[in-house]
């Protein structure tokens, strides 16, 4: 229910008084695990102050567990996690002498460009066909089916359409052949007689 009075500068609107009753419920249940990760780091780089490499490697694991448990749940963000965790080994390696302290370097990529080119577009088909598939259900391979019968019957009833009308075609041109042969050679017959009549007239 909105609040009437103009000092009021909570929640009015029903969407945020609904957040502001779930922000309270959020937080007790999200910051104890925020909170107990925090402190299985600080005791893990307190081990490894200590020089003990067995107790460290365990509190470390200890440490990145419940730092994933709050990435999952949705108390730190999961890339927050990483970084974290990334942090606490270096320092637990470096307070250990540093003899498992590597330097971190770009990863050699291990295709070459045109290799990974070629996979991306083969991934692309074959999620493009799957897609096209439709649920691999009974119903879904009986669709797939009765598409690709259409299909082709359509693609057989197109080739017999364009065949007929190469047909038709070559026909009428062979028949304006004829004719314009035939009616060349009435006229050169006509032209002929022609000649005939006038030389015997002459005579």
């Amino acid at each position: 229910m909105a609040h009437s009075s103009r000092t009021w500068s909570g929640a009015r609107t029903p969407s945020a008084l609904k957040r502001a009753r779930q922000s309270p419920r959020r937080h007790a249940v999200l910051q104890p695990r925020r909170t107990a990760a925090k402190s299985q780091v600080k005791y893990a780089l307190g081990i490894a102050a200590s020089g003990d490499a067995e107790a460290t490697r365990k509190a470390v694991a200890e440490a990145a567990a419940a730092l994933d448990r709050a990435a999952k749940v949705g108390a730190i963000h999961p890339n927050n996690a990483a970084r974290r965790k990334s942090r606490l080994m270096r320092r637990a390696n470096a307070a250990l002498g540093g003899e498992s302290l590597t330097v971190v370097r770009k990863p050699q990529r291990q295709v070459s460009k045109a290799a990974a080119a070629k996979a991306a577009k083969a991934r692309i088909a074959a999620s493009k066909a799957q897609k096209a598939k439709g649920e691999q259900t009974a119903a879904g391979k009986a669709r797939a089916a009765l598409s690709k019968s259409a299909r082709s019957s359509d693609a057989k009833k197109t080739t017999t359409t364009k065949a007929k009308s190469a047909a038709k075609k070559t026909t009428a041109k062979k028949t304006t052949a004829k004719k314009t042969t035939t009616t060349k050679a009435k006229s050169a017959a006509k032209k002929t007689t022609a000649k005939k009549t006038t030389a015997k007239k002459e005579e």
